[in-house]
């Protein structure tokens, strides 16, 4: 396998993960220290009980990035490759947290003093640089902004709603070693085994976790929230369909790159990507680059990128980028598994035609840090084969003998109507209300919907412990949790096709 990147990346012994913990022996990539003594699984609920001696699992930051909605476009260069640095100062401070649980074990003030103490200083100093990028350029500087700065430790339950309200297992503490983890008892040393537990997957805390599974039986049809575009057109609206065959990446192209989020920063999205359509879609890629690359799309004018992280099963294989930052250095680890479907389909709208699309539109669903920033924006959802009507999004699946994974992704489809992008990367377009409209201000745009298919061999799940587990790569400190799962898209159709995408779906017909 192989990647598509202009730069070449930083040996191995510069690598800012490489010191944080030891090779596996006979497993894929980085062995994180063990945080926790022991887990036990609870009936079809999966809830999780646990011992005394937790620990925090990872680190909780404010997510910058979604705090600024008014950057000026002169500025934004800058300030991406800042918030760039702030999340490989939460990377390198998470490889820390887990490379240091014996020190964390002897004093209680360790996390605090090591690690969340400098972590808020090395921030401080990067908004502040954010700070002055927008008032070079004559904006004003967000008020406020220092308070982004200080992060605190957080539990390896689900996250808190979106809305400051904690989930289950968040210590609420600064990361001092002390808070209380679901009346179990205080936050201590290294667990039973003092170090890694057999079945680690090779990552060890990285995770998944046992937790982090749900049979597809046990889920109610029906039960997940389809708000966010996954209910089907109404009858008022534009009910045709155009489908984009664009394969599955069999031209091997992966990077850990995002071209949306950090463009010109290398190893911008600390986790894998699986690409198709546009094969010129490093981070270093300008809107030229990818209007003149070639596609994988069969209908040559959809030069477009869509991409998504990829998903891997934990087997110790060691994959192409075993060693490398957004691989296995961060705890990405395992067998990549190619989708052996991906059906890349726009739809219209449940009230009204839709316009076309700017060329160059970018378009992100889903949220990479949700584990962390909440769930206000988590918005893909896994499935099997011939359960369809049973969607989760805080799940893995285990899915029944002859069905396979399904991940689903339905894109934002209102449009603003003047900006290809936003400061934050998503106030320029949003989810379609309840009754099937756009908000006011925005019109309606063709739906991306991909859905992805796989043939994942079943983990196997017993005594809290999970084996052989599938996930999708992530940011290390997001654990590999299920509502990580996101997609991307950049609009790079030509014109004629745009306008033929258009007129498919208002006509109600269903072309490709």
């Amino acid at each position: 396998m192989g990647r598509n990147t202009r730069k070449r990346r930083s040996p191995l012994a510069t690598k800012v993960i490489a010191g944080a913990a030891a090779l596996a022996v006979g497993g894929g990539g980085l062995v994180w220290a063990n945080f926790y003594a022991s887990a036990h699984e609870s009936g079809p609920s999966h809830n999780r009980t646990r011992s005394a001696g937790a620990q925090v699992a990872t680190i909780q930051c404010p997510d910058v990035g979604q705090k600024l909605r008014k950057v000026p476009r002169g500025a934004r260069a800058g300030v991406d490759r800042e918030l760039a640095q702030l999340d490989k100062q939460i990377t390198e401070a998470y490889a820390r947290l887990a490379s240091t649980r014996q020190a964390q074990s002897g004093d209680a003030s360790y996390v605090q003093n090591a690690i969340l103490g400098p972590l808020k200083s090395k921030r401080t100093a990067a908004l502040d640089r954010i700070g002055t990028n927008i008032r070079r350029v004559g904006g004003n500087t967000p008020q406020g902004l220092g308070r982004f700065a200080e992060c605190r430790g957080m539990g390896v339950d689900q996250p808190d709603d979106g809305n400051g309200n904690a989930g289950n297992g968040q210590d609420g503490q600064n990361g001092d070693g002390q808070g209380e983890d679901d009346g179990q008892g205080q936050n201590g040393g290294q667990g039973q085994d003092g170090g890694q537990n057999q079945g680690d997957n090779g990552n060890g805390a990285a995770g998944p976790f046992a937790e982090d599974f749900v049979d597809i039986n046990d889920v109610q049809p029906g039960s997940r929230d389809l708000e966010n575009g996954f209910a089907a057109n109404g009858e008022g609206g534009s009910q045709g369909s155009f489908t984009a065959v664009c394969g599955v990446n069999e031209n091997n192209l992966f990077n850990s790159d995002n071209l949306i989020v950090a463009p010109g920063v290398d190893n911008g999205a600390h986790h894998t990507h699986d690409y198709v359509g546009n094969q010129d879609n490093d981070a270093f890629s300008s809107d030229e680059d990818l209007a003149n690359a070639e596609t994988s799309c069969q209908n040559q004018g959809d030069r477009s990128t869509y991409y998504w992280p990829v998903l891997r099963l934990q087997d110790g294989t060691q994959e192409f980028d075993a060693g490398d930052l957004g691989g296995g250095a961060e705890g990405n680890v395992g067998k990549i598994l190619k989708a052996s479907e991906a059906e890349i389909k726009f739809v219209g709208n449940q009230r009204s035609d839709v316009v076309a699309m700017p060329k160059f539109l970018r378009i992100i669903t889903g949220d990479a840090k949700a584990f962390t920033n909440g769930v206000a924006n988590a918005n893909s959802s896994f499935s099997c084969t011939g359960f369809e009507d049973r969607q989760v999004t805080d799940k893995y699946v285990l899915c029944p003998e002859g069905s396979q994974v399904v991940r689903t992704s339905n894109f934002q489809s209102c449009w603003d109507g003047q900006n290809i992008d936003s400061a934050n990367h998503r106030d320029h377009v949003a989810f379609v209300q309840q009754d099937g409209s756009c908000p006011n201000g925005f019109q309606a745009i063709p739906q991306l919907q991909v859905r992805l298919v796989y043939d994942v061999p079943a983990p196997t799940v017993e005594n809290g412990q999970v084996q052989n587990p599938y996930a999708v790569d992530g940011f290390p400190e997001q654990l590999h949790k299920p509502i990580t799962d996101h997609n991307d898209f950049i609009n790079v159709m030509d014109e004629n096709l745009m306008n033929e995408v258009v007129d498919c779906i208002n006509s109600g017909e269903d072309c490709q």
